[in-house]
């Protein structure tokens, strides 16, 4: 999927990016140019329209930093290294400049020895955890990348770097070459069974320090796959930048990584994996741990596909009516009844939102489109964008848990066009097309697209009509489908999209109509 640019290009594309002077919010002129969507369902159109809402809402300013980013909302007032970069990137085709703030919001508030915040709130600049999920290191890279954004690549570069080594030098005290787990927020696991008994932050708030307690510090397989991402990343960077040893240095750095995960932190006959603590026992909770190592791209395909029928498709495990639990639902650290803000079993709407970043890779878009649905009537039939519910049930933890969370908010919309529009990856189009589906009854989407141009998706009774900057493209009809092209349009594949085999058919300009059986996620070529 990544793909190397020149420095030149990346630094001459972003100086145009660059053309509004900072702190100008520039909403009339970025959302005239924003993605668009419209459907007949009034259901779908109102939660869609919510949801928007919510995140314009969540576009705020922090202490310290005067541009806006996107916070967490909720209950949550600022914004988390865990989560924001990657919540921005999402958003970012809606507001770019908030994508770009929410990035160098942590690298200028990054410390001399390296150190980033773990969050930016109202309320303080914290550094008592460091809390990583989706890497900021892969979040800068793919943004900068995908805006030719040079600027943007070199503040990353250097941050994410000297980030790596802090992490290094104070989070591998047991020499391990794994990432070290000293507090309950470093993975943003609250309250949950995995780290009972373990403070939420380190001591005196400094994330250099574990207290001295049994078992610490962990060695972390989800911690250790955000390295592993990052350092990825940084080898993707350094190639853009031209500085192609530092990239072989990086790619060295992130296979070693990779390999201590496999080898110490994955325990073959539960299909799982597990912290390590300082007494060389494994914490046998069976958490979304194991997503996040999956969202990382750390395992192999045949190990995700022991992974995926043995836990995260397991409808005992983690894939309820309303996928994915954080705690397998057969496991007896389950919490139950649902408390407010729990990684102790609740559906995370965080969880949902990162999905993508590996159900694709690994070849489940057709059971993805099941989890997309389950989650879209789930918040259509509450409209309070909350942060949880129930895997069993699809209902919301209301309570201390309150509305207007980003995270879930994203994912009405995110999915909205995953569902039944246009995707756009680095030099491919994924164009989703789903008749049936009912957000598509008289549909209309228009997606804008990095360098000009757009992809536009019109929807009637009988199919899809698909165009490319106003060109006609092709026509889909019967079934759902994914088309696959180029940037410039030029066909590429089919893929399955559907759980269950669907007859469709392909209609390109001067050709004659073509017809495919396609089974769920079989991809045929063109």
């Amino acid at each position: 999927m990544n793909h190397t640019l020149s420095r030149r290009a990346l630094l001459a594309a972003g100086l145009a990016s660059l053309s509004l002077p900072r702190g100008v919010w520039a909403s009339d002129a970025q959302q005239a140019d924003a993605p668009r969507f419209s459907t007949a369902n009034s259901a779908w159109q109102t939660a869609y329209d919510k949801a928007l809402a919510v995140l314009v809402g969540n576009v705020q300013v922090m202490p310290y930093v005067t541009r806006p980013v996107l916070i967490e909302g909720s209950v949550y007032r600022g914004i988390w290294q865990e989560c924001g970069p990657h919540e921005a990137l999402v958003y970012r085709k809606f507001r770019p400049d908030v994508a770009r703030n929410s990035h160098l919001t942590f690298f200028e508030l990054q410390r001399a020895d390296g150190q980033l915040p773990a969050n930016n709130k109202v309320a303080e600049t914290g550094f008592g955890q460091i809390q990583m999920v989706v890497p900021i290191a892969a979040t800068a890279w793919e943004l900068a990348r995908d805006t030719g954004d040079g600027e943007l690549l070199e503040a990353a570069y250097r941050a994410c770097g000297a980030w790596d080594a802090w992490l290094v030098r104070y989070r591998n005290t047991r020499g391990t070459g794994l990432v070290e787990g000293f507090c309950t927020y470093d993975t943003g696991h609250d309250n949950s069974p995995r780290w009972a008994g373990v403070p939420n932050q380190c001591p005196n708030k400094d994330a250099r320090r574990h207290h001295d307690l049994p078992g610490l510090p962990r060695l972390c397989p989800a911690l250790s796959a955000t390295l592993y991402g990052a350092r990825r990343a940084l080898a993707d960077m350094a190639r853009a930048l031209g500085r192609n040893a530092e990239a072989d240095r990086w790619t060295e750095q992130a296979e070693l990584i990779r390999s201590l995960i496999l080898s110490k932190l994955y325990v073959a006959e539960d299909a799982a994996f597990y912290d390590l603590d300082a007494e060389n026992k494994f914490i046998r909770v069976r958490s979304d741990v194991i997503s996040r190592v999956c969202g990382e791209h750390v395992v192999d395909q045949p190990l995700f596909d022991t992974l995926w029928t043995r836990q995260l498709h397991n409808p005992k495990a983690f894939w309820g009516k309303y996928p994915l639990s954080s705690i397998a639902m057969d496991d007896p650290s389950f919490v139950r009844p649902i408390p407010a803000n729990s990684w102790g079993g609740g559906s995370q709407g965080l969880t949902a939102l990162r999905a993508p970043r590996w159900m694709d890779h690994y070849g489940r878009a057709a059971e993805f489109s099941e989890m997309m649905d389950r989650w879209c009537d789930a918040i259509q039939a509450d409209l309070t964008f909350r942060q949880q519910m129930d895997p069993d049930t699809g209902i919301f933890t209301h309570g201390e848990d309150h509305p207007n969370y980003s995270p879930t908010a994203l994912v009405m919309v995110d999915y909205t066009w995953r569902l039944i529009g246009v995707v756009e990856e680095p030099g491919t189009l994924y164009w989703n097309i789903r008749p049936r589906h009912k957000a598509a009854q008289g549909a209309r989407l228009s997606l804008p697209l990095d360098g000009g141009g757009s992809a536009s998706v019109t929807y009637d009774a009988m199919g899809a009509d698909l165009t490319l900057s106003g060109r006609p493209l092709a026509r889909v009809e019967g079934g759902a489908a994914r088309l696959i092209t180029a940037k410039d349009g030029s066909g590429i594949g089919l893929l399955g999209i559907s759980p269950q085999a669907q007859r469709v058919t392909l209609l390109l300009p001067g050709r004659a109509a073509r017809h495919f059986n396609l089974k769920p996620n079989q991809r045929l070529t063109l």
